[in-house]
């Protein structure tokens, strides 16, 4: 049997949870795809993400199913039809115990640095978690012959696969927050719903200052218009100090952003005052 967690303070990692798809929606991480979920508070080995419905409409805690993160398998049989992809987040929380919410992304913004051979780099502080590398996941390498070539990470193989890219390492704690998925999206993660949240968002908006900043230097180059130096990101020091501001600073935006979805008529939350 399905056991939500029913304690007041679960019931709102919950409602969080619910919020934090209209969140993604909002900000155009997620469309009508994509997804995040959370580690079940109480129970180690569940994970709790909604079932195959656009992020924007889910509005409810029946909405949402419990999988065991061993195999992705719902923890109740009878469960409704949920996401093929659920392996990323099984996978991610299998290999890094300290990780509580994983998002997939789609980002639009994000995804011509999945394939074009141009690195992500951190371009202001707010995004000094991306560090200094952003790794790319390719899963076309793992493909077999009679495999469906659709990109989709649906396997325990290719969400094992897809967890090893946030580190080289055995180490328990991932390496990287983000990792780029070829031709794809991105993944990321955090130890909140509100840390993964804010990770998520200002990838997005990252690339799209990264790629802004580009766009803009290509442009003077062509028109004669002299450029003073390379192009600059954050180094190695200035993403430490700035991942340690991200994480003492996500409570702030993530006020403002529960405030934009509620004032916003689309989003439904059956268990919002």
């Amino acid at each position: 049997m399905s056991s939500l967690p029913s304690s007041k303070s679960n019931a709102e990692d919950l409602d969080a949870l619910i919020t934090a798809n209209h969140i993604l929606h909002y900000h155009k991480v997620l469309d009508a795809y994509g997804h995040i979920s959370l580690r079940h508070p109480e129970k180690s080995d569940v994970f709790i993400m909604s079932g195959d419905r656009a992020p924007a409409l889910v509005s409810s805690h029946p909405d949402l199913i419990e999988y065991n993160i061993s195999d992705s398998s719902p923890v109740d049989p009878n469960s409704k039809k949920g996401y093929q992809e659920r392996f990323i987040h099984s996978e991610i929380y299998k290999r890094f115990p300290e990780i509580n919410s994983v998002i997939h992304s789609h980002s639009e913004a994000v995804l011509p640095y999945t394939m074009s051979g141009v690195a992500m780099k951190p371009t202001f502080h707010i995004a000094g978690f991306l560090g200094t590398h952003v790794p790319v996941y390719d899963i076309v390498p793992l493909y077999s012959e009679d495999d469906q070539q659709d990109m989709l990470v649906n396997s325990v193989k290719f969400g094992s696969s897809l967890a090893s890219s946030f580190s080289a390492s055995k180490s328990s704690a991932p390496e990287h927050n983000v990792v780029l998925m070829a031709n794809h999206g991105f993944t990321t993660v955090g130890t909140s719903i509100k840390q993964a949240v804010y990770r998520a968002v200002y990838t997005h908006v990252n690339a799209s200052v990264q790629t802004n900043a580009i766009t803009l230097r290509n442009a003077a180059i062509r028109a004669g218009v002299s450029v003073t130096r390379e192009m600059q990101y954050l180094n190695a020091e200035q993403v430490k100090g700035s991942l340690k501001m991200n994480a003492a600073s996500q409570d702030r935006p993530w006020g403002l952003w529960v405030e934009e979805v509620k004032a916003c008529g689309l989003y439904k939350h059956e268990g919002r005052s």
